[in-house]
């Protein structure tokens, strides 16, 4: 019902103008194995197939062609034409493209990861030399320090990838680190037509710096010295500094397609990457039409651990993507370092803020006029955000003007300011922002504040121009603050559960470092993403959960080096496990967006720590038979888990996994509709596997969420072997909560398990609906 429903939902969205084209790609499902003998090639069929439905003079047209976690292809089809394919036998489904958005050092030593650690993790997998991460992103910058390959041995023999060349990424591209570069622009022509080669390349190279930084984030070689206009010095490394690298080019200027990105995983795991690292997102949709969760799956089914971003669109709730329990979702923290830059008022207010600014700066002692934005003149509207065009250049000369965030680009608006002849600027967060600060690489003396702080300077300048004293500030820039307390803090952009598609699946799974991440930048692209920005720096300070994503990509390949027989579901079950809820003053994370004490929800089962996660004592292992028992309880029919996963499913046997929560997924997460009930209760089944020592005995810790009573058989777990697998079952009891219709209420807590060594967590949250 799922399927149709969004399918026809798509197909009236593209008819409802009759004044534009109605074509649009859709990515089309073929059943395994079905090609007649006539045809030499997949490729000659499905474009008879289409030629098949398609009106005579609209050519058959296959964009892309998928057989190694997908089976089918691309094309760009009329509605119509979309619903005549899909009443042919051998088609299982057409699933409307989705067009996605990117998600957008200290790190490694803040993780504990530095190469003086000989007993660590870089020391005990070699810095995961023989790893091949592959990076679906905007391409590559390959001159950069970072991507160099001194002291690498061969490429790894199993490698079978390409290194495409073209007139702007030439065949010295490539070499022992970055291993392979290709491209996919097939989609994204289909939807915008022929690319402008002026402003992008049509090759791997990255005309954006996205990907560049994240490739450099997950395994950037050590470059000292590093920084960005003089901030952050010290070494830039990533976290795998020796894996190999393939970069995928997906991302374009007007989005990352669906078809394109299928197309990168195909060749990807076709080309026999470790890992797969995506700092990019969309909308929440049913897995069997998430071409994500459906390159993920396969991909994670061949062995393939796929890493990524859980989404920028917090602080608000059930805003994280890319959910499926087969891949990684990671938000955004803090790290213990930051860039002050105050603002000082008039009235000798000194008020606290965040930049990256090295230009000509403000003069010292100097107060300068202060204005908000939004009593300029013109709508107001446009003005409060400095919008392009919005600003009155008599009102702004030489004055700083404080602009609120929002719709256009944060260094955008300096760029604003500056045409109009300002001499500065504050950016203030608006409420839904909160207290969340963003480093940025202005174009002009300029700070970001929080939401309460802006209210503060915007009330500041409306009583003063009441008085015979008009409002003044300066900028005071501090430079790079190290040691920062607290650390690590939720980061206020970082997307939050509850799991909109599955909440019975916690959701993020683990946050990593994520704000103000110094890493590899290209030439030609200035630091602020402006246009006119033509500062050229190597390196260059992004925050997101893009830059989170690849800290885990890093992670897991160094995991995969240590522990070569760990699965996907392993490796993630490592870093959740010995994952940390509290900072470096001893107690729970912070939510950066209000100052409170942040919750599951936010940062899932804690921020990651690389050195516990080598050696986690137990994993909660999945098998792929697990993640289909899962689809067929959260009911899927037949047909979309064959679109899914390519593997023909019978759900007569997934009733004995019980419920969706039985997943053997290593956080717990029990999902209760009230329904005018008292009391209620459920219960899991979990399975552990020993990876720490043989003749080990573990003795559970139940911490109980509020309200509800928490049971676990058997409470003591004895394993003679590694390797061995022992089950255990938790039973919660709860009790209907007062809550008005349609109101949701969520507690938390956890279940440990520990031999003295080894402290094995699963958070557990009790979640209580109130139907409408």
């Amino acid at each position: 019902m799922g399927f149709f429903l969004f399918f026809f939902l798509s197909l009236l969205s593209l008819a409802s103008s009759a004044s534009r084209d109605h074509h649009k790609t859709f990515i089309v499902r073929v059943q395994n194995d079905a090609k007649p003998s006539i045809f030499t090639t997949h490729k000659h069929w499905y474009e008879s197939s289409l030629a098949s439905v398609l009106s005579p003079s609209t050519p058959a047209q296959v964009l892309n062609v998928y057989d190694t976690v997908f089976h089918g292809f691309s094309a760009k089809l009329s509605p119509t034409d979309a619903l005549n394919l899909q009443t042919l036998p051998h088609i299982l489904a057409v699933i409307p493209e989705q067009v996605r958005r990117l998600h957008t050092t200290r790190s490694p030593q803040f993780l504990g990861l530095q190469t003086t650690d000989s007993a660590g993790l870089l020391k005990e997998s070699d810095f995961g030399s023989d790893l091949v991460i592959g990076v679906l992103d905007t391409g590559i910058w390959p001159e950069r320090q970072s991507f160099n390959d001194r002291d690498l041995g061969p490429v790894p023999s199993k490698w079978k990838g390409q290194c495409v060349t073209t007139k702007d990424f030439g065949p010295g591209s490539c070499n022992k680190k970055l291993i392979g570069a290709r491209f996919f622009c097939s989609g994204y022509e289909a939807s915008n037509g022929k690319m402008n080669e002026t402003s992008e390349f049509r090759s791997p190279r990255d005309t954006d710096g996205h990907g560049t930084h994240t490739a450099s984030i997950a395994a950037g070689r050590y470059v000292f010295p590093a920084s960005t206009l003089g901030y952050a010095k010290g070494v830039a490394a990533g976290m795998a500094p020796k894996a190999r690298l393939a970069a995928y080019k997906v991302c374009w200027t007007d989005g990352c397609f669906d078809s394109d990105i299928l197309a990168a995983f195909d060749a990807a795991v076709a080309d026999g990457v470790d890992v797969i690292s995506l700092s990019v997102g969309g909308v929440v949709v049913p897995y069997h039409l998430d071409a994500i969760a459906i390159g993920a799956f396969s991909a994670a089914d061949q062995g393939v651990f796929v890493s990524a971003s859980a989404g920028n669109g917090g602080p608000g709730g059930l805003t994280v993507t890319n959910v499926a329990p087969w891949v990684a979702t990671i938000g955004a923290g803090t790290i213990d370092r930051d860039f002050p830059a105050d603002v000082k008022l008039g009235n000798g207010k000194v008020v606290p803020g965040v930049s990256v600014y090295n230009g000509p700066g403000l003069s010292p002692g100097r107060m300068y006029p202060l204005v908000y934005g939004g009593t300029g003149g013109g709508d107001g509207y446009s003005s409060s955000l400095c919008l392009e065009g919005s600003l009155d250049p008599v009102f702004v000369k030489g004055k700083i003007v404080v602009c609120d965030r929002g719709i256009n680009s944060r260094a955008a608006k300096g760029e604003v300011v500056k045409k109009a002849g300002g001499i500065g600027m504050i950016l203030a967060n608006g409420v839904f922002d909160g207290e969340g600060l963003v480093a940025d690489c202005h174009v002009l003396p300029a700070t970001a504040v929080g939401a309460s702080n802006g209210d503060e300077i915007r009330g500041y300048i409306d009583s003063a121009s009441k008085s015979k004293s008009p409002a003044t500030a300066t900028i005071l820039f501090k430079g790079t603050r190290l040691g920062v307390r607290p650390a690590p803090v939720v980061a206020s952009f970082s997307a939050r559960g509850p799991n909109p598609e599955t909440p019975e699946i916690l959701k993020p799974d683990v946050i990593a470092p994520g704000l103000n991440i110094l890493a590899a930048w290209p030439d030609k692209v200035g630091p602020s993403g402006v246009s006119s920005d033509s500062r050229n720096t190597e390196f260059n300070i992004l925050s997101g959960t893009s830059m989170a994503c690849p800290h885990v990509s890093g992670l897991a390949a160094l995991l995969k080096a240590a522990h070569p027989e760990w699965s996907p579901a392993a490796i993630k079950s490592a870093l959740m496990t010995s994952a940390y809820t509290v900072d470096n003053r001893g107690e729970t994370m912070l939510d950066e967006s209000n100052g409170n004490t942040s919750t599951v929800l936010d940062f899932g089962s804690g921020h990651v720590h690389p050195t516990k996660a080598m050696d986690p004592g137990l994993v909660y292992d999945i098998t792929t038979m697990d993640y289909i028992d899962f689809l067929c309880n959260s009911n899927y029919t037949i047909n979309n888990i064959r679109v899914l996963t390519r593997k023909n499913a019978d759900c007569s046997g997934a009733k004995r996994a019980g419920h969706v929560g039985n997943l053997n997924y290593p956080s717990l997460s029990a999902v209760f509709q009230q329904y005018g009930r008292r009391n209620m209760s459920t219960h899991f089944i979990r399975q552990v596997t020993n990876v720490g020592e043989p003749n080990s005995i573990y003795k559970v810790t139940i911490r109980p969420p509020s309200g509800t009573v928490v049971t676990v058989e058997p409470e003591q777990l004895v394993f003679r072997r590694v390797g061995q697998k022992l089950n255990f079952l938790v039973r919660v009891q709860t009790m209907a909560v007062k809550l008005s219709p349609g109101g949701t209420s969520m507690r938390a807590g956890s279940i440990v398990w520990s031999d003295g060594k080894h402290e094995v967590t699963s958070p557990l949250t009790v979640t209580m609906q109130q139907p409408i």
